[in-house]
């Protein structure tokens, strides 16, 4: 007989990105069985019973949680979300040393509880908190990588395709680099229901001249600025793309999404964890593709690369 697949999906730490990414994946039904682990019991009790009293109403899916991580054992899917949140007005980069210092002791303890999970991170910084959890795990190539630039290539997607009135479907393109300040947004690569973004007119007028695409660059980049400050956290839409990740390995999809991985030479970087169109199957992060760049494009993602390298280097890793 076959041997049933194996869908478990774990989500660590159960504030409102972890709950909000549990809630996708059971909406969506994107996992067979949810666990929830979090240090305080209370409230990972009281987010399973929420979860489960809507079981009627969603695909089936078996909820459990604890404050003891033995309740990720036997895992496919790990979800990171533990560390400290990113305070109105702090960027992502100012996170590291304590979301660093919670990957670094917490990556080995999930991959004693399954050894052949996939590990995803979505804890800010998440390149610096990737290239931490990979420098202390023994774990297969790809077998943990970050939700990256998933959220903000959604973002870049999402804007362009309401300057040119068309489903979000429509438009392809990628944000790279940096989950943060120094990430890049790929122009020279956008198409919009197949026309390039630099020929796409709209009653013969060019929509996204120099100055559009500047500011929808702006505007994806300070979205989790505005969203913090209006409500205090990033977390429906980061739990819709993170689900989004976990159906691609859970189900073998090959699906290229711009994940954070450790470079390993692509466009010449390499040891550092930055975002890329990457192959995601069920085995986790595999093939980076080399899109083609402007030099303006190429010179900004090495900028990106640079930036994390400092900060890296200033704690130690």
């Amino acid at each position: 007989m076959p041997v049933p697949q194996n869908t478990k999906v774990s989500v660590v730490g159960m504030g409102s990105v972890g709950t909000a990414i549990a809630y996708a994946c059971l909406i969506r039904g994107s996992a067979g069985s949810l666990a929830l682990y979090d240090l305080n019991a209370g409230k990972v009790r009281a987010e399973v019973l929420d979860l489960n009293h809507g079981s009627q109403f969603v695909p089936h899916c078996r909820i459990t949680g604890s404050d003891d991580i033995t309740v990720t054992a036997g895992s496919a899917v790990v979800i990171v979300t533990a560390g400290a949140k990113q305070k109105p007005g702090q960027n992502r980069l100012d996170l590291a040393a304590a979301n660093v210092a919670m990957a670094s002791s917490l990556t080995p303890r999930l991959l004693e509880q399954s050894p052949d999970a996939v590990i995803v991170f979505v804890t800010n910084p998440v390149d610096i908190v990737t290239l931490a959890a990979t420098q202390v795990a023994h774990a297969a190539p790809g077998k943990i990588f970050g939700s990256g630039t998933v959220l903000d290539s959604s973002r870049f997607r999402y804007l362009i395709a309401e300057r040119a009135d068309l489903a979000v479907g429509n438009v392809h393109g990628f944000i790279v680099g940096e989950h943060g300040d120094s990430e890049i947004s790929l122009w020279s690569s956008v198409s919009i229901g197949g026309v390039p973004a630099d020929q796409f007119r709209r009653d013969g007028v060019l929509v996204f001249d120099e100055d559009t695409r500047k500011a929808i660059s702006a505007e994806v980049i300070n979205a989790a600025y505005e969203i913090i400050a209006g409500k205090g956290a990033t977390n429906l839409a980061i739990g819709l793309s993170t689900a989004r990740i976990v159906e691609a390995v859970l189900g073998d999809q090959h699906r290229v999404l711009p994940v954070s991985t450790v470079q390993q030479g692509a466009y010449e970087i390499g040891g550092v964890a930055l975002s890329l169109p990457t192959v995601i199957s069920a085995q986790g992060a595999g093939q980076v593709l080399e899109v083609p760049l402007s030099v303006p494009e190429l010179l900004g993602l090495q900028a990106s690369a640079s930036t994390l390298c400092r900060v890296q280097e200033s704690l130690g890793l």
